[in-house]
């Protein structure tokens, strides 16, 4: 029993000791972009192969003479800046036309000839004729 105190007291003097030396920190200023890249090049990585996946898209590949299998690879292939540069003109491109300038375009339309007295569509507007 008296070698078991021994060691437990040699090991709590050690570890006191120990704990009262002073530890190095390192402290710095992190940017946004260091800690969200990870999670944009993920992110950037799963929309182009959703993009690739679709069957559209996997038509116009073959039209072109390339395998799905060998455009995913190329595409795992890629950099993480070179991936994000796709995404981003991925999600840039037109899906079949602009929805919202569309709706806009058609509103103004209808604006102009409520105004004009064409039509009846609009009960704020009050009509030139």
């Amino acid at each position: 029993m008296k070698s078991f105190k021994q060691i437990v007291s040699t090991c709590l003097i050690v570890c006191i000791t120990a704990a009262g030396f002073p530890l190095a920190a390192q402290a710095r200023i992190v940017g946004t972009e260091e800690i969200t890249a990870p999670v944009q090049a993920s992110t950037s990585r799963d929309t182009v192969n959703r993009f690739l996946a679709r069957d559209d898209v996997r038509q116009a590949i073959l039209g072109q003479g390339v395998s799905p299998q060998a455009a995913a690879e190329r595409v795992a292939a890629m950099s993480d800046t070179e991936v994000a540069q796709l995404a981003g003109r991925i999600e840039q491109a037109p899906a079949g036309g602009d929805v919202l300038g569309i709706l806009f375009t058609v509103f103004i339309v209808l604006l102009v000839t409520d105004i004009m007295g064409l039509t009846k569509v609009f009960p704020f507007t009050r009509s030139v004729r």
